[in-house]
C-alpha cells in the first residue's frame, strides 16, 4: 500500500472543510482506494471510463465517483448509471450525450464545463466567449443535467505567477455565474494557489497515492 496518511490529514487540514479533495485514483489499485475510504475518504477521481466501471464494481457504493479526463461520447453510457460528478464537459455535443444517457438510467448526472484557461494549445475547454454563449442560449433542453459549475487546468509550469493568473482568471469567469456552487481547479502541483484563488474543489493523486505506476 502506497498511501500517505501524514499527506492526507496535511492536505485536509488545508481545505479545512472549505474546499472538496477529490483523491484521483487513477491506475491505483483498489486495495489503495479501499484503505483511503476507510480513513473517511469519499469522493474519488478516474480518467478512464473502463477502469473505473471496473473500480466502481468492487469498492463501496456510497463512493461518489469523479471522471475527470477527456470523456468520448461514446463511453458515456457506461458511467452514466452511477457517475456522481462529470468534470471537463467542453462541448454542447458531450452535453446532449449525457442528458441522453442520464434520462435513460432515470437520473439527474452533476456536471462541471471545463474554460480553457491554459497557455498550452493541448489542454480542452470553452473559452468564455463560448461559455457565455452555451449558457445564455439556455440550457433548458436538458432535462436530465444538474450543471454546478466550471472546472479548469493551469498550464504546466514552473512560473508560478502565469499559474496564479490562470486561476484568477477562471475564478472572475466563475463569479459571472451566481447559480454556479462548484470550482474545481488545483490539482497536486498547485492546490495551493487554487485554494488561493478561491477553488472549492481539488484534484490531488500523487501526494496522497505516491508516484503513479504506468503499465506498459
Amino acid at each position: 500500500m502506497s498511501i500517505n496518511t501524514k499527506q492526507y490529514q496535511k492536505i485536509l487540514t488545508e481545505l479545512d472543510g472549505k474546499a472538496t479533495l477529490v483523491a484521483v485514483s487513477k491506475t491505483k489499485p483498489v486495495e489503495d482506494i479501499q484503505a483511503l475510504y476507510d480513513l473517511g475518504q469519499r469522493d474519488f477521481g478516474e480518467n478512464y471510463v473502463q477502469e473505473l466501471t471496473e473500480k466502481q464494481e468492487q469498492l463501496p457504493k456510497d463512493i461518489n465517483w469523479h471522471f475527470i479526463g477527456h470523456l468520448q461520447s461514446n463511453k458515456v453510457k457506461y458511467i452514466a448509471p452511477f457517475v456522481h460528478l462529470i468534470h471537463g464537459i467542453d462541448s454542447e455535443k458531450l452535453l446532449k450525450e449525457i442528458d441522453k444517457q442520464a434520462a435513460k438510467n432515470n437520473r439527474i448526472i452533476n456536471c462541471l464545463l471545463q474554460v480553457h484557461i491554459s497557455a498550452e494549445e493541448t489542454k480542452f475547454g470553452f473559452d468564455a466567449d463560448e461559455l457565455a454563449e452555451l449558457l445564455n442560449s439556455g440550457l433548458d433542453q436538458f432535462k436530465n443535467l444538474n450543471i454546478c459549475g466550471l472546472m479548469g487546468m493551469a498550464s504546466f509550469t514552473e512560473d508560478n505567477d502565469l499559474i496564479k493568473k490562470e486561476f484568477a482568471t477562471l475564478k472572475s469567469i466563475y463569479d459571472n455565474y451566481p447559480q454556479f456552487s462548484i470550482l474545481s481547479m488545483g490539482m497536486s502541483a498547485d492546490y495551493a494557489f487554487a485554494l488561493e484563488a478561491g477553488s472549492n474543489m481539488v484534484r490531488i493523486g500523487s501526494l496522497v497515492f505516491g508516484s503513479r505506476i504506468y503499465n506498459n
